[in-house]
Parts: C-alpha cells; structure tokens; sequence
C-alpha cells in the first residue's frame, strides 16, 4: 500500500478548506483516510499564522513509513524544514515561431515599411544639417560666404520635400473641396 500526504478538500462552494491527510493514494481526494495531520484555509491571508497548521511529529513519523507528499504539500512542508524537496531537471521550451495571424497584410506591411524608411531618412537628414552648420562655424571669415551658400541649399532641398502630415492636410483639403462642389 502507498502512502501519500495530501490535501482533502472541505468547505463550501467558492470557500475551499483543507485537511492535509495521510491516505492511500488509490482513495478518492475526499474521501477515506488514514490520519490527519492538519489544516490548510486558503482564504487567510499568506502571512497568517492560522492559515497552515501541521503536526511535525506526526509528519516525520508518516514520511520516515514512507509516505510521499503531494507536490503541494511538498511545498508547505519545506517551508517548515520538515522534508526536502527533490531536485528536477528544468526544461526549457523552445517556442516555435507565431502563426501568421497577428502579422498585418501585405499592402499595410509595405505601407508600414515604407514609413519606417521615411523616418530613418528624416533621422539621417538633420544629422547632415548639423555637419554642415559645425563645419560653417568652425571655418574662417574668408570661407563664412560658402559655407553660408552651403547651408541654404539644404535648407531649399529639405523644404522641397513635404512632410506626410502637410501632404495629408493638403488631401483632406481637396476631399472638402470635391463635396463642396457636389
């Protein structure tokens, strides 16, 4: 006959109790037992004293016959220096890549990519018009009329390029405009 040291559940329907019994472990959960050895209320708080209460002695003498805990019950008798838990090995899943699900379609996913693009070039481009302003700081008055051409050609070309919410205003303009004359 093999012994376990496991919980039977007691109490009322959304209000568990239970005893912490010695059983044999082919008897149904609630139902008949050997001896019990204590209580566990997991309705109290985790720092209540009350909430688990178990007969050391009682254990020792249960698991020195050879009583096995359930893995809970494991736990709570660790906890209490009273028996130590078996090592196990740690497995590490590898989750597998995502269905395709959550990714966005294929029109959307260019129009993503394209933004991205957008963006890492507005990025690079201020970074260009900081270069150009140290170096016409750092050069001498002779050179200062070049470099100053230098700098309002980048200004004109970075003006040329409108920005997507300037391009979007212009459309949402035009949009008003067609429901006007309709």
């Amino acid at each position: 006959m093999s012994l376990r040291i496991r919980l039977s559940r007691g109490g009322s329907k959304k209000r568990p109790f239970y005893r912490i019994v010695v059983a044999d472990s082919r008897s149904p959960r609630d139902g008949r037992f050997i001896e019990k050895i204590g209580t566990f209320n997991p309705m109290l708080e985790k720092h209540d004293a009350s909430r688990i209460t178990i007969d050391s002695d009682r254990v020792k003498h249960w698991i020195g016959v050879g009583a096995k805990p359930s893995d809970r019950v494991g736990r709570f008798l660790a906890d209490m220096d009273l028996y130590e838990l078996p090592k196990t090995k740690t497995i590490k899943y590898k989750i597998e890549n995502q269905t395709k699900q959550p990714k966005h379609k294929k029109k959307a996913q260019e129009r993503l990519d394209a933004e991205k693009e957008a963006q890492q070039e507005k990025e690079q481009a201020p970074a260009s018009e900081q270069d150009t302003a140290t170096e016409a700081a750092e050069a001498s008055p002779a050179d200062e009329a070049p470099a100053a051409e230098e700098v309002t050609e980048t200004d004109t070309a970075t003006e040329a390029v409108e920005s997507p919410e300037e391009a979007t205003q212009e459309e949402s303009n035009e949009d008003e405009e067609r429901e006007k004359d309709a």
